[in-house]
């Protein structure tokens, strides 16, 4: 296991050691938390990007889509309906 030292400032020191004494940790184990959490945060995001991208990508070489009416509608039932079934593509290009 490697070691990092960053720089805090203090404000933010205190209140990383208040925060963990407030879990009832200690302040080293908050940190490594946080930083667990930011990363984890960050690679969903990463994910999500690059699931979107592929999505646009697939959409542009079919020339297929949904359109945003339909995609409304589809997730207003999905709130009461888990078996809710989305409408089929469409052609968007003429």
């Amino acid at each position: 296991m490697s070691t990092i030292s960053p720089r805090l400032p203090d404000e933010l020191k205190q209140r990383a050691i208040d925060a963990a004494h407030v879990l009832g940790i200690r302040p080293h184990a908050f940190m490594v938390d946080a930083i667990r959490q930011a990363v984890h945060a960050v690679e969903k995001r990463a994910a999500f990007v690059a699931h979107a991208r592929d999505a646009r990508a697939e959409m542009l070489a079919e020339s297929q889509g949904h359109a945003a009416d339909d995609v409304r509608a589809f997730l207003r039932s999905r709130l009461t309906d888990a078996a809710a079934t989305r409408r089929s593509k469409t052609a968007w290009r003429k």
